[in-house]
């Protein structure tokens, strides 16, 4: 019998045919017209197939396989490019010697600004009525939020006119610090700021003890919502406290509403400005470290350093959810954390995990790199001294090292403390949170990368400090990420975009509180008058 054999690589007879009467049966159907580009770019792809099957290069179908599988670019901002663009600049940045030190021009001072502290002149000192009772608060979470909760309770015993029992701190999870209220901040200070405005004491009298048994869960805990208004307390908390003697609130964080009247608001300064201050162990340190860091520094700057609040603790780009450059040892690193912290919370139905919408919303957490070159950008050169306040940084050998390639100058509290030093502080992490938080208190410049309540605080403070300014540095992250995601940008056009936001960190240094707003980030106008000028 006689076969007539097909040529290698040539298609089968009947799948010619077969195209033609797809093409004929759609071109009588005008309706569905639109798809014949699709059908016949899918027929290529099967004939395509049956080549390949039959020994024909498979190039065909890989390019036409990918021309479908091909994803869009991510979108500006997406993606963790700042190692690239810093390998393109660097050479750059250590050629670049035509500026002075931002260090010393960074802030230009408004003639028409001028703030500062008036609480003394504000604050009712005609004396206190008798007690009504007893409030006791529970603070919890860290250094800050504590504060927040102290704070707070001042002012709700002064509208109360209650005796405010020195707060418990609760230990917390997350900062695992065991710290009473007298292990860091001044307790006899604290009350004898506060003996004309709210009567303090250290415990419950004997005789209150004993009604309870000795027990202060057997006292009433008043469960307080957020943000509550003057007249909360006043219909709820206050008739409790006359019946009883005594009321609890635990927790109190955040209990009482930004917005209330003048004299609360006073008692809040008062109590945050003047009477809180850190403990002997901690003031005597933290004012040697200081000295310390103004020494190295007078030679260069006039002993002027900057602050870095470096928020790249594991637990903090875990909790982002965002992905750097440490490939899949880092992300399997990240996951074990998530789980180890949160318990599945990253993986329940509905929750969508994105970390390219992340970075261009501005929530990745800065990496060391990334701090220094924003900072180099706007002026600040390798002569700056530098303190850095942060936790364990993820991965530091790794992220680090940048950052003191950037600034050599670079101190950290290990650095300027020595290890007999800190040895009573370890373990207690608002305890080091202090010594940090007085580094940058009195910085010339402060930069905070994350958000949160220590920049939230410490912002404030110095406002109240420098005559109303932060003299700090906030950079907008989305813009920030646009600026780091192109390795050919140029330095003149990175440079120029910093120095914008120097500018505007500057210009937006003086703020006036609005009502939505904490008076400890903006103390103005409720704890600061305006002088005239002159």
């Amino acid at each position: 019998m006689h076969v007539t054999r097909r040529k290698r690589g040539a298609p089968p007879a009947a799948a010619p045919r077969l195209l033609q009467a797809v093409v004929t049966v759609v071109l009588r159907r005008r309706g569905v017209l639109l798809a014949v580009p699709l059908l016949y770019l899918s027929a290529i792809v099967f004939l395509a197939g049956k080549w390949g099957l039959d020994g024909a290069s498979p190039a065909v179908v890989v390019g036409i396989t990918a021309a479908f599988r091909r994803r869009p670019p991510p979108a500006p901002g997406s993606v963790y490019k700042s190692s690239q663009v810093f390998e393109k600049l660097w050479p750059m940045m250590e050629a670049d010697s035509n500026h002075t030190n931002a260090l010393m021009t960074a802030w230009h001072r408004n003639s028409g600004q001028k703030w500062q502290s008036c609480i003394s002149k504000r604050v009712n000192n005609t004396g206190l009525p008798p007690s009504n009772g007893y409030l006791i608060i529970e603070a919890n979470g860290g250094l800050n939020q504590q504060r927040i909760s102290i704070c707070d309770a001042v002012a709700v015993a002064g509208l109360l006119n209650a005796t405010l029992v020195i707060p418990m701190f609760h230990l917390n999870s997350v900062w695992r610090d065991a710290s009473k209220f007298g292990d860091i901040f001044d307790e006899d200070y604290f009350i004898e700021s506060l003996k004309n405005h709210v009567r303090v004491v250290k415990v419950l009298p004997e005789d209150l003890l004993e009604k309870f048994d000795h027990n202060l869960s057997s006292i009433t805990n008043m469960r307080t919502r957020a943000f509550s208004s003057k007249s909360y307390y006043l219909q709820k908390v206050l008739p409790t406290l006359l019946e009883l003697g005594a009321v609890r609130i635990a927790p109190f964080s955040n209990r009482l509403a930004h917005t209330v009247v003048p004299r609360m608001q006073r008692l809040r300064c008062l109590a945050n400005f003047e009477a809180l201050r850190f403990s002997e162990p901690i003031r005597l340190l933290a004012q040697k470290m200081v000295d310390r860091m103004v020494m190295k520094g007078n030679a260069l700057s006039g002993g002027k350093y900057v602050s870095v609040h470096l928020r790249f603790e594991e637990d903090m780009v875990a909790f982002s959810c965002c992905k750097y450059d440490g490939g899949i040892k880092e992300e399997a690193e990240m996951e074990k954390a998530r789980e180890r912290g949160w318990k599945g919370k990253f993986h329940r139905n509905g929750r969508v995990i994105s970390p390219e919408a992340n970075r261009r919303g501005g929530k990745c957490p800065l990496t060391p790199l990334e701090v220094g070159m924003m900072l180099r950008g706007m002026g600040f050169d390798n002569r700056t001294m530098l303190y850095v306040a942060s936790g364990k940084i993820y991965n530091a050998k790794k992220y680090m090292a940048p950052l003191r390639q950037l600034f050599p100058l670079l101190e950290t509290k290990e650095t300027l403390a020595s290890a007999d030093e800190l040895a009573p502080f370890k373990r207690h992490s608002s305890r080091l949170a202090a010594l940090d938080y007085t580094m940058c208190l009195h910085s010339e410049v402060f930069v905070t990368t994350q958000g949160g309540n220590f920049p939230h605080f410490l912002m404030g403070h110095r406002r109240y400090l420098y005559g109303g300014h932060a003299k700090s540095i906030k950079p907008d992250k989305r813009k920030l990420v646009l600026f780091l995601d192109n390795p050919n940008i140029r330095w003149d056009r990175f440079k120029r975009q910093m120095q914008d936001m120097l500018r505007h960190s500057d210009a937006i240094g003086y703020g006036l509180r609005k009502p939505n707003d904490s008076l400890y980030n903006f103390p103005m106008p409720d704890c600061m008058c305006k002088q005239p000028n002159g």
